[in-house]
């Protein structure tokens, strides 16, 4: 069934790490609103009609979104809870690329800033500055001048790149594995604090995994990317489908608002997303080609029909069976949430005859998630549980194996 979509995506374009923030479950959501909202105090602009830089004074270090939208142009900020005690008057006038600028809640622990921009920019950096010598922590975002026609050519460059990539020769014998580090070249996925990267931690992780699976000798293991490029969410399920794919997992390390909310999730797909924050998740997921510019089209019907098809039962049932075991395995290893199975409709696991899993490995907004995640030690020891995983689904033809 060919499902025809319009006006499915906006142009965006993020050249920084961006990361969009997760609806927090109801559980912890009381948990963090005992800590005070901080409070932002002042924002300014400055620059000219090439390079601004829009700055916001706030109590403490936060993660955050920034991403870039068309019609009209727009930077957005996307932030947990901010208590804005911004001076009467505050963005009414800009300056330089920035005309004016609004901020405010948007929902129950989320707040937004809003900066209208005079045309088409491109956000160079965002960074937080942390507290110190009696100074407020700084939301800080550099941007600069771009053009249409400039956008228009990186969006087909980097569409292009992802899809040059070699697709697999179909092979018979050994069950074929692909692992899928998220994200990737201009979309660098979450952001954490202290500035780590999710598109590097899940690429080393899957890294790991590969050469834990491979050392049994019993599977094939391909990736999707094998280093920092930008890759379509079709391209990847493609890239599976080709190879004749026996089992599908994407690697992700996300972030969400709450400090005290850490540890692994295991995702299958579904129509019905289990609860609101697997809902929030699939949606920012499946808006990574938006990140890199691709736009699907009613044209691209074969894979258009992978990407919003439903998932055979048989494939669905093999996936849920999977991730119910990597489950069990990977809390032998490391920390897991409290409900670590979930499921939602994310479109990079939408291949219909591939069993598909999406793994949390962690959050990057909690501490000592980050500091796990940066591990080698802690990704030996949770490739080898995945491993386990692995060979228990494929018992009969890989049974012993290590």
């Amino acid at each position: 069934m060919t499902i025809h979509l319009t006006k499915v995506l906006r142009l965006f374009l993020v050249a920084i790490p961006l990361v969009l923030l997760l609806l927090a479950q109801a559980g912890w959501q009381s948990a963090a609103s005992a800590e005070p909202a901080p409070r932002a105090t002042a924002a300014r602009v400055g620059g000219d009609a090439t390079r601004t830089r829009f700055v916001t004074d706030i109590e403490r270090p936060l993660s955050f979104s920034a991403y870039v939208v068309a019609d009209p142009y727009r930077v957005i900020l996307d932030l947990p809870d901010v208590n804005f005690q911004l001076p009467a008057g505050s963005g009414t006038k800009g300056r330089g690329l920035v005309t004016g600028y609004r901020f405010g809640p948007i929902e129950p622990g989320k707040s937004r800033i809003i900066m209208d921009t005079k045309g088409p920019v491109l956000i160079e950096r965002a960074f937080i500055i942390p507290e110190e010598n009696g100074q407020p922590a700084r939301v800080v975002v550099d941007l600069i001048k771009t053009d249409k026609a400039t956008f228009t050519k990186l969006i087909r460059r980097e569409a292009k790149t992802a899809r040059a990539k070699t697709m697999p020769v179909p092979k018979k014998g050994p069950p074929t594995i692909i692992i899928d580090p998220g994200h990737g070249g201009i979309d660098p996925g979450a952001t954490s604090v202290n500035g780590e990267l999710e598109k590097d931690i899940v690429l080393a992780f899957a890294q790991t995994l590969k050469t834990r699976l491979e050392k049994s000798g019993r599977y094939r293991v391909l990736m999707t990317r094998d280093e920092d490029e930008f890759v379509t969410l079709e391209d990847r399920v493609a890239f599976a489908r080709a190879a004749e794919a026996d089992l599908f997992m994407a690697v992700h390390a996300d972030i969400v608002r709450g400090a005290s909310v850490r540890g692994a999730t295991i995702y299958t797909l579904s129509e019905t997303a289990s609860d609101a924050e697997a809902e929030a998740l699939a949606s920012k997921e499946n808006r990574a080609d938006a990140v890199g510019g691709v736009r699907l089209t009613a044209e691209n019907g074969d894979i258009n029909s992978i990407l919003i098809g439903l998932a055979q039962r048989d494939s669905a049932n093999r996936s849920a069976e999977f991730a119910g075991r990597l489950a069990g395995e990977m809390a032998k290893a490391t920390v897991m949430t409290k409900k670590p199975l979930r499921s939602a409709g994310f479109s990079v696991l939408k291949s219909p005859d591939v069993p598909s899993v999406l793994v949390e490995l962690g959050y990057l907004s909690d501490p000592s998630d980050a500091e796990l995640l940066n591990s080698p030690a802690w990704r030996e020891r949770t490739a080898k549980a995945i491993a386990r995983a692995v060979n228990g689904h494929f018992g009969v033809t890989v049974a012993g194996a290590e």
